[in-house]
């Protein structure tokens, strides 16, 4: 294969991912604003700013090849993010909706890991070293973006647990002081 190829597959590739960014640039605000968790919406807001960052650093990589920044529809992120839409719509607020939303948002960090890991790999095929730094300094956050919703999601199981041992504890009690009523009437 010619570098001539490799490297119009690789602006493909990154007009893709420049989609899904921007994409994810008009979601992510929706997301942050139906999330209940205080920290599942300070951690999209937060990846939101980086979002847009990594939209800044596409536009060097389209510099340095020497191609006009634009975006090719990026049918997969639509895909991952009506999804995501759809399962705000159909959970009532709280925990199982902050859920839903991290599931979805998860699908597409590791969209873009696998998008920016691609990138990156054409990248140094091409030997566009700079190119490289900016697709793997991306490819790290979104890393780190991904681990930040698992944190929030473990913490979000964990208070999912506690209510329900807390309320299976009111049952229990519950049950207890009706039993006691019965076997007091009985008497």
């Amino acid at each position: 294969m010619n570098k001539e190829t490799l490297q119009k597959l690789f602006v493909e590739l990154i007009r893709d991912i420049y989609d899904a960014e921007k994409q994810l640039v008009r979601a992510l605000p929706k997301l942050a604003k139906a999330a209940e968790s205080e920290d599942l919406s300070e951690a999209l807001r937060s990846h939101l700013e980086q979002t847009q960052n990594h939209v800044s650093r596409l536009e060097e990589v389209f510099g340095q090849v020497g191609v006009a920044a634009k975006g090719k529809p990026c049918k997969g992120m639509k895909g991952l993010i009506e999804e995501g839409a759809e399962a705000v719509q159909e959970q009532d607020r709280g925990a199982f909706r902050d859920l839903a939303i991290i599931a979805g948002a998860q699908k597409a960090e590791h969209y873009e890991i696998s998008a920016y890991g691609t990138a990156r790999t054409l990248a140094e095929q091409l030997n566009m070293n700079q190119a490289v730094e900016l697709l793997e300094q991306t490819e790290g956050e979104e890393k780190e973006a991904d681990e930040k919703l698992t944190q929030v999601a473990v913490s979000l199981y964990e208070s999912v647990d506690e209510d329900e041992e807390e309320e299976e504890g009111e049952s229990v009690s519950a049950g207890a002081s009706r039993s006691g009523r019965r076997s007091a009437a009985k008497r």
